[in-house]
């Protein structure tokens, strides 16, 4: 019997990689979307060589890798650009995270977490088995955002508005971690969720 999937996702700045590495803490086995993402436009691979093709040797920085600041200059409000930006890595990212998941089925993980930052908008998250939804009061994202990107307020603001509300998110989560706390505070929501998916499937299995 294949292991359960559990798509995991939040808002930029909500701390859905804490909220990850919580989970593998306690025994879950992650794929994580961005790393799959970065793995398939490594020097030399197709995706980057299609990425150049489309876009330009500009997007390359002086050590051959791809540079991600430039592309995301290309492609920021041009939904034409960015619509053939993913048509181009979508397609190869979702058949590199599937051979990582085939992969860890025998990783004797109790289930494995795709995680993802536009699950629910790409109406992927109908195929996992639970959804997690990580969420954080806009306030606090802000700052985070400022502090980990040298973004201005401004900046923030904007680059928070311009994703799903994270209310439309929680509504269609099976599981809500609030990261509003501290490190011990998450911790203890991290791992009531992970008891609750254990239950569940567990019951599944009976």
């Amino acid at each position: 019997m294949s292991l359960p999937i559990v798509g995991l996702t939040g808002n930029i700045a909500c701390g859905k990689s804490s909220v990850a590495e919580g989970l593998r803490a306690l025994g879950a086995a992650i794929v994580d979307a961005d790393e799959v993402a970065r793995a398939v436009v490594e020097p030399g691979s197709p995706g980057l060589e299609a990425v150049v093709a489309e876009f330009g040797d500009e997007v390359l920085s002086e050590d051959g890798t791809l540079d991600r600041g430039r592309l995301g200059a290309q492609v920021f409000g041009d939904d034409d650009a960015r619509a053939k930006l993913n048509a181009l890595l979508h397609p190869r990212i979702a058949v590199e995270s599937g051979q990582r998941i085939g992969d860890l089925q025998d990783s004797g993980a109790p289930y494995i977490v795709y995680e993802a930052a536009l699950l629910v908008e790409n109406g992927t998250h109908r195929a996992f088995s639970a959804l997690v939804v990580v969420t954080l009061e806009e306030e606090l994202q802000v700052s985070r955002l400022m502090a980990r990107d040298g973004s201005t307020r401004e900046e923030a603001l904007a680059r928070i508005h311009a994703q799903m509300p994270q209310a439309e998110k929680a509504a269609v989560a099976d599981h809500v971690i609030e990261n509003g706390g501290d490190f011990e505070a998450l911790s203890e929501r991290v791992g009531e969720v992970h008891a609750a998916l254990l239950a569940t499937f567990e019951g599944e299995a009976v």
